[in-house]
């Protein structure tokens, strides 16, 4: 689906979204579905790019029944944070 924000690539643009969503600690993980509705994209995408976050230390998964759930680790809330200072 490309960039909503042309200064922010897709990955940056979506730890943005799982920050702002509150999805920033295990017990506050979300499901890929909610995380690609929440970005408005596509769920092959928004894994592609969670995958990105999660090899860069700014997202993990936590497995809940079997269910991968998502969210940003404090060096993606860092991450996030420095983009503004």
């Amino acid at each position: 689906m490309g960039n909503r924000h042309a200064q922010f690539p897709d990955e940056i643009y979506l730890l943005h979204i799982l920050h702002n969503i509150g999805a920033i600690d295990p017990g506050r993980a979300l499901a890929l579905e909610e995380i690609a509705r929440w970005a408005s994209m596509e769920p092959r995408r928004a894994e592609e790019n969670l995958n990105k976050l999660i090899g860069e230390g700014y997202a993990e998964i936590k497995v809940v029944s079997g269910a991968k759930r998502y969210y940003v680790t404090a060096n993606g809330i860092r991450k996030v944070l420095s983009i503004y200072s």
